[in-house]
Order: structure tokens, then sequence, then C-alpha cells
């Protein structure tokens, strides 16, 4: 069911992503998290739920993730926020879509807002983490690794370095990346959109705090706003039980659109 295909984004970029095309019709988009891809469990399971309930689907690859061009070292949020703001341009273009991001790709999900605030119609944040660059990273990195980053422009953390964890052992930080993230700020500002607004948190999360998905619903002026927390839940939420939780969210946002 994956049908992987590449999207050519400029002559030195392609993206990997999965669709399930249709012309003129509502979308779902899942934007995954830091160090992603869409290998998982979570993009095969909302391909499902748009196949079956006739609806076009896009989960995309940031440059530097998964099969995608690029290196990761050289990419930060400003970059895959274009990288998913082109994508949805090409693939589905004026097409009214509900975004799910997770973790960091609920920060992407809250950037596009400013491209497309007339064509997204709902919003599932899973394990939010916006700003998690300095709010969950640096402020809890020792001053050695600080003090690397500066000056070397890299350092590689491992799982003791940062309780942000993922499936890699360890992986590469840049002060670029790091400065990046201060430039794109997003839980002060405010979004008017009168949509649904969901976020799911674990209760078990030991990477982000339930406090980021409530942080994410403040951004929100006029949604109606839901907090879903999935008892002993992890961060990533890829189990059988709680992406049908987050199907069950998923489908009674779509049944308002529809």
């Amino acid at each position: 069911m994956k049908k992987f295909k590449y999207i050519k984004i400029s002559n030195t970029k392609k993206l990997r992503y999965i669709d399930n095309y249709f012309k003129k019709k509502l979308y779902i988009i899942f934007l995954p998290g830091f160090m992603s891809d869409i290998d998982g469990k979570k993009p095969q399971a909302f391909k499902k739920f748009a196949v079956k309930n006739k609806l076009g689907f896009l989960a995309i690859e940031y440059s530097g993730h998964g099969k995608s061009s690029g290196k990761f070292t050289n990419g930060n949020i400003t970059q895959w926020s274009n990288d998913a703001k082109n994508s949805i341009k090409k693939i589905v273009k004026k097409n009214r879509f509900i975004l799910i991001g997770s973790s960091m790709g609920a920060w992407i999900s809250l950037n596009l807002f400013r491209y497309f605030e007339n064509q997204i119609v709902g919003f599932v944040g899973i394990g939010s983490a916006p700003e998690f660059l300095d709010r969950l990273m640096w402020k809890k990195f020792t001053n050695k690794i600080k003090k690397e980053i500066v000056s070397k422009g890299i350092s590689i953390i491992s799982h003791g370095g940062s309780k942000f964890k993922q499936k890699q052992n360890q992986y590469p930080i840049t002060y670029q990346l790091i400065k990046d993230g201060r430039k794109n700020k997003i839980l002060s500002k405010k979004i008017k959109s009168r949509i649904k607004v969901t976020m799911v948190h674990g209760s078990k999360d030991e990477v982000v705090p339930v406090s980021f998905s409530r942080k994410v619903l403040s951004v929100f002026q006029n949604a109606q706003k839901k907090l879903v927390v999935i008892k002993n839940g992890d961060h990533s939420l890829s189990n059988q039980a709680p992406l049908k939780k987050i199907i069950k969210e998923l489908e009674s946002i779509v049944k308002d659109i529809i």
C-alpha cells in the first residue's frame, strides 16, 4: 500500500512522498517529526483512512529525512516548512485540507497557516513539539554541549544529552538549526481560523510535556479546541490503540466538513 513517489522541488532537491490523489476532494496531510520518515505506522493508518473515505492524502519526507535528497545537517525549520509548503502547492493545489502534525510536524503545521489559512479546515497535533529546539533541547543541554555547538557549529547528541529521543542512538545538532528555530517562534502568535483543532498527547510522553499541546491550543483564538490525553501513551502514539483514538478524532473533524 505504500507506493512511494518523488516530487522534484528544484534541480537539486527531490522529496519522497505518499499520496492518494483526488482532483477536487478534501485532503488529509500528514507531516512527520524530527528525523522521522514516512515508513511508519501513522502515515499508513492515515492513508488507509483516506482511501476508505475517498479523500485525498499526502505525507512527505522533508529534505535530509528518510529517502528524500539533501543532508540533514543543512536543514532547519524554515527549510522543512518550505518543503511542506512547496509539496502542498504542487500536489494538493487549491484543495481544502486537514493537517496532521506529529511532534515537530505540528510546529511545521503551525507555520503553514500563514500560507494556507483559507485552505486549512482542521488540525490534529500528535505529541506536538513547537519550539522544541530551544525549549526542550538547548535549555537542557549541558554547558559543554552548548560550547561545542557554538564553537564547532555542530555536536553529535546521544540519548543522554537530551530527552528528545529518536530511533537513532545519536543525531547531529547544528548551531544554524538552533538559531533558525529561534526565528520560527510561533507560540506567541495568534491564529484566527474558525476550525476544529484537536491535540492528542500521551500521558507518559517523556519527550514532550503535555503542556506543549496546551500551548498550541492557546494560539488559536476562534477554533473549536480539544485536548485528548491518551492514558499511558508514549511520544509516538504509533500503536494500534492510540492510533484508533486519533483516527476517531480525525473522523469527527471530517464529518463536520463534508
